[in-house]
């Protein structure tokens, strides 16, 4: 089989899934992302390209493999994501997508996965993959099966300060501001420049919220174009330097856990 076919799930027959556990579970990355607005340049897709490309290259290095993807995510936020107001961004509520993950999951589980990453692009996930990753363990456990680790991961948090320091020369406005920002549009340079509007990149001040969330919100503080700070910096050398850096440092500390963890 080819590289490819040993890391995506879906690119396997049955046989060789089923082959592939029995020779020793793999460690199984599920990226997690959404379709939401990430401004006049960059498509609705980022948050899938972004975790997908990024677990593909882990789980090269770690021999694990990728499930596909879940595409959809939570309500984009105001504050984080410009908000679920803009044309096209298409998300579910808490509920679903705590019950989709708790599915996929309990079925890895039970085809004999233990060790699953689940790779979030999307920022308004986190708590809800948290509560996920909780109820499948209680279903385990109710199930029997306490040998089952998981790990929720963003890839954003590996960047290190030195790297930080390449992205924002003049300094990090807040991780919060950066969506469709310098970070994503300089990885998505790297990755996917097919799908970059890089004549449309915007370039304006961070917005500027008060220190608390009404509702309904008030619109009228999310910059028109719902990118949150400039993008104008960004750069695919940026976007290359990134890649390089969080993909082995995620490999490695996975790989360090499981191995503490008896996988």
């Amino acid at each position: 089989m080819s590289e490819t076919r040993t890391i995506r799930i879906a690119d396997l027959t049955s046989y060789d899934f089923r082959r592939l556990v029995q020779e020793g579970p793999p460690v199984v990355l599920l990226p997690v992302g959404s379709i939401e607005q990430h401004g006049p340049h960059l498509p609705l897709s980022t948050d899938v390209i972004l975790p997908e490309e990024i677990a593909m290259r882990v789980a090269a290095r770690m021999g694990a493999l990728v499930a596909p993807a879940i595409s959809y995510g939570y309500k984009s936020q105001p504050k984080t994501g410009g908000g679920n107001h803009f044309p096209g961004t298409l998300s579910l509520d808490a509920s679903t997508l705590i019950a989709m993950l708790r599915d996929v999951m309990n079925e890895l589980v039970r085809h004999g996965i233990r060790h699953i990453v689940v790779f979030d692009g999307h920022m308004e996930n986190q708590w809800f993959i948290t509560e996920a990753i909780d109820l499948m363990l209680r279903d385990q456990r109710r199930e029997g099966i306490d040998t089952v680790r998981a790990i929720k991961l963003g890839y954003w948090e590996f960047i290190t300060p030195a790297t930080e320091e390449v992205l924002f020369p003049d300094g990090l406005v807040s991780w919060a501001l950066e969506h469709a920002a310098v970070m994503e549009t300089s990885v998505m340079l790297h990755l996917r420049p097919d799908l970059v509007r890089a004549d449309l990149i915007p370039d304006h001040p961070p917005a500027e919220f008060p220190p608390f969330d009404p509702y309904p919100f008030d619109l009228s503080t999310i910059p028109e174009d719902g990118v949150l700070s400039s993008a104008a910096s960004a750069t695919a050398q940026k976007g290359r330097l990134v890649v390089e850096q969080v993909v082995p440092d995620i490999a490695n500390a996975l790989s360090a856990f499981f191995a503490r963890s008896g996988g």
